[in-house]
This record gives C-alpha cells, sequence and structure tokens, in this order.
C-alpha cells in the first residue's frame, strides 16, 4: 500500500509514503558521487580509477542500508532529505579524492570511513528514537551536556587550537570538535525550553518604532545565549560558532514567539558585542581586517595572513561560469580546501554553476526541514525541526559567506562536503532526526471510534446508575 493515498477525517488527506520516489532519486544521488569520482580519475589521471568498483560499491551499501531503514522506521518520512544528503556526500568525497591526487593525502579515504560511521549513528537514531517528543525529557540535560562540550576546548590538557581557534579537543591520535555535537543538544534544550515558556516570552512591552519590544524580566534567556556566544568569540577565538549557536537561539526564539522584537534585541545584542570585542582583543581585530582589506595582507612585505582567502578568490575567479573540470584547475593552492575552503574548489573547477547547484541542494534540505515543522502536529516538533533547519541555514550561510569575503572567515565546515568526522557524524544524525518528525507529521492520524451503532455500551465503561 506504499503507493496508495489514504484520507484522513480531520486534515482532509494524508502524504503518500514515496518510498519509491526516494529509491530512485537515491540513484540519481549515487550517479552524481560515483560519476564524479570517476570524473577524478579521467581528468587528473588520464583514467577511471582503480578503485572505482570498491568505492562505488561501498557508497551504494552505504545508501541502501539508509534506505531500508528508512522504510522499515519512517515509513512516511520525507522522501527528498536523504537523496540531497547522499548527493551532498558523493560529491563532497570526489572533490577530496581530486585534492588528495594533488598534494598526495589520504583524507577521502578517512572521509570515507567517518561517513560510515555517521551512517551507523543515522541508522540508531532511527530505530531506537521511534518519537520525537521523548526528547522533551532531556530538556535541560542536553542543555547542561551542551554546555559542558563548548567548554571541554579550554581545558589545559585536551583542548587544542587549530588554525587559531581553540574549538578542538584531542585524545591521543583522535581529534574531536566538540561544538558539532553541542549545536544538535542546543536544538533539543532551546525546542524543549520555548514550548514550555513561549506563552511569557510572547508577551510584548514596550512599543519602538512599530516594534514590540520584549519585556525586560523575560530577558534573562537572551543575555545568558549572549554571554556564552560572547565567551566563545574571545575565548575560543571562533566568530563561526558565536554566530551559529546565538543566531540558533534568536531564530528559534522568533518562531515560538513570533515577536519580531526579540530580532531587534538579539541582533543589536550581537553587533554590541562583537563591537566591543572588535575594540579590546588583538585576533578579532585581525580576522576583520583581513576582511576589510585582505590584499593589504598578502604578498612580499607582509605576513601572508590572507593568503587563504586570496588564493581562494583568485581560484574562483578563474573558474569563472563553468569551471575548469576536475583536473583543469589547482585547487591545492589554498590551504586546507578539503575542509574550511572546499567551496573554492568547487567553484574553481565546476565554476559558479556548481557552486550554485550546490546552494540549491542546501536550500532543498532547508525547505524540506521548515516543510516538515509546519506540517508537525506537535509544538516540540515543530521547534526542533525549525531549529534544525535554522543550523543548517546558518552554518551555510556562515561557511559560505566566508569563503566569499561576504562576512569574516569563519573556521565551521560546510555540511556533508568537507572533511571532518565530527561535523559529518553530527549532521547525519540532524538528518535522522528531521526524518523522524517529518514521518510522525506525515504519518495518518488514528481514527477515533464512535459509540456502537447498536446502542449497547462496553462493560468497562458503562455508567452504573444508583437508585436513591
Amino acid at each position: 500500500m506504499s503507493g496508495v493515498s489514504q484520507t484522513n477525517p480531520l486534515l482532509g488527506f494524508v502524504h503518500r509514503r514515496r518510498r519509491g520516489a526516494e529509491l530512485f532519486l537515491l540513484v540519481l544521488a549515487l550517479a552524481v558521487g560515483i560519476g564524479a569520482y570517476a570524473a577524478v580519475g579521467v581528468g587528473v589521471e588520464g583514467a577511471v580509477p582503480a578503485d572505482l568498483l570498491g568505492y562505488g560499491g561501498w557508497l551504494a551499501a552505504l545508501v541502501v542500508v539508509a534506505h531500508l531503514v528508512v522504510r522499515a522506521t519512517a515509513t512516511y518520512a520525507d522522501p527528498v532529505l536523504l537523496p540531497v544528503v547522499a548527493a551532498l556526500n558523493g560529491l563532497g568525497l570526489a572533490v577530496i579524492h581530486r585534492l588528495d591526487l594533488a598534494a598526495d593525502t589520504g583524507f577521502a579515504a578517512q572521509q570515507l570511513v567517518w561517513m560510515t560511521i555517521g551512517v551507523g549513528l543515522f541508522v540508531l537514531t532511527l530505530v531506537f528514537l521511534r518519537d520525537h517528543r521523548v526528547l522533551t525529557r532531556f530538556t535541560y540535560t542536553s542543555g547542561l551536556g551542551a554546555i559542558v562540550l563548548l567548554l571541554l576546548p579550554m581545558l589545559p590538557l585536551i583542548g587544542n587550537e587549530v588554525r587559531g581557534a581553540r574549538i578542538w579537543i584531542r585524545l591521543g591520535p583522535l581529534g574531536f570538535q566538540p561544538g558539532e555535537v553541542a549545536k544538535v543538544l542546543l536544538v533539543v534544550a532551546f525546542a524543549g525550553y520555548l514550548v514550555l515558556h513561549r506563552d511569557a516570552l510572547a508577551l510584548a512591552g514596550r512599543r519602538l518604532l512599530f516594534v514590540d519590544l520584549p519585556r525586560g524580566r523575560d530577558l534573562g534567556p537572551i543575555l545568558g545565549m549572549w554571554l556564552i556566544s560572547l565567551g566563545i568569540l574571545v575565548f575560543q577565538r571562533d566568530l563561526g560558532s558565536s554566530l551559529l549557536f546565538f543566531g540558533l537561539f534568536l531564530f528559534m526564539l522568533y518562531v515560538a514567539t513570533e515577536r519580531a522584537g526579540w530580532l531587534v534585541v538579539g541582533g543589536g545584542l550581537f553587533l554590541g558585542g562583537a563591537l566591543i570585542a572588535w575594540q579590546l582583543f588583538s585576533h578579532v581585530q585581525t580576522r576583520v581586517n583581513v576582511w576589510l582589506d585582505p590584499f593589504a595582507y598578502y604578498g612580499p612585505g607582509t605576513n601572508d595572513t590572507a593568503f587563504q582567502p586570496v588564493e581562494a578568490t583568485f581560484g574562483m575567479a578563474w573558474g569563472g561560469l563553468l569551471g575548469r573540470g576536475f583536473g583543469g584547475g589547482d585547487p591545492g593552492r589554498v590551504p586546507f580546501a578539503e575542509s574550511d575552503f572546499i567551496m573554492a574548489a568547487i567553484g574553481e573547477e565546476l565554476g559558479l554553476t556548481g557552486m550554485m547547484a550546490v546552494l540549491l541542494l542546501y536550500g532543498l534540505i532547508v525547505e524540506r526541514a521548515l516543510r516538515a515543522a509546519l506540517i508537525s502536529r506537535d509544538g516540540f516538533g515543530k521547534l526542533l525541526a525549525a531549529g534544525l533547519a535554522g543550523v543548517f541555514a546558518l552554518q551555510v550561510f556562515v561557511v559560505i559567506g566566508g569563503v566569499t569575503g561576504l562576512i569574516p572567515l569563519t573556521g565551521l565546515t560546510t555540511p556533508f562536503l568537507s572533511y571532518g568526522g565530527s561535523s559529518l557524524v553530527a549532521n547525519w544524525v540532524i538528518i535522522a532526526l528531521l526524518l523522524r518528525v517529518s514521518d510522525l507529521a506525515r504519518r495518518p492520524v488514528p481514527e477515533l471510534t464512535g459509540v456502537d451503532e447498536a446502542g449497547g455500551d462496553d462493560d468497562s465503561t458503562q455508567v452504573i446508575r444508583v437508585a436513591r
């Protein structure tokens, strides 16, 4: 009955399962990933990679396993999310492989291992989390766990500073970015908190220039989140994470209350905090100065602080509209192109067209997540899906905005494209949560049984009249 629509007596209709459509889209996604991998070999080495069969089989096995689990545990889940993620992950593996050939590294094989771990956690999330509303029990636990994870990079023994940002921890040979897990926990914590307190937070206070500002007594949560984001900016030296976490809370607060005053207050707080940090801390001044005039920090006679963004700009300009093709460019000139600047490599070899295609895929993820939020029947599910959509939208904006020079450079990774284990694994868990919310939202509402037509009552519900 997978292709048969059913009638919902309350809503008028229910969504079709569309698992067959999902499978068809997954075939197209595999064609994108495996085809790009083969194109890299032809463009760089002049021959199809010798390991294409093993690589393609591994990638196809992961995608098929994910599809079968969705088919078994989330029958009515959104059919578009998984194929889009598979296409992005496959394209990212191909681009990383192209950079490996230029620099003689092995990041693509490691990324495939991390993808396997991510798909494994994706499967476990769908199997053991059958109802997203169970997460409301862990509202404050999730918030506390997120704060602990954000503080871990500041510890002296395990905290590790990478490229000026202290957002990593290292346990022996393994490196981990706890902020990637913290963002998932923060979404759960924010959704649970706002469901309980949104009525109070939605009350209007003073009116200023056609905007109803919130009451002063309700400013505690946003001030606390503002202090946390400012601490990340100052102590961890990471503008991207600071903007992501504060923007996430502000976005979910606006969705929950529908009060534009929160945007005014939150935007003013963040801009004021960023201005103070720029005035007081040299590392923030350096980031802003490089952003405003990158060529003053590039070339002979300078310290080459802007070498990475300037070379990325040259590469994207050389790529033009259609790109140089795989093997036709020189993306290896950009340091850490496999992680922070993978969009620059895509822009150089696939051109503006390839970058726009990637942005459209990210737009599809955000759109399908917001669609799940709109049709969700419970407040927690609405805020959870909206928050996860906000995570993707903000992270893509921050990363690509930094690469293209729209905002100062940040240290975040591009979801599903960039090399990075913690980021990839956390994003697969996010997709599993979105599929769970959409499954319950699209599932038919159980029909309510009415009174027996014969007029007889069930023994368990009979009314006993007491004679007086």
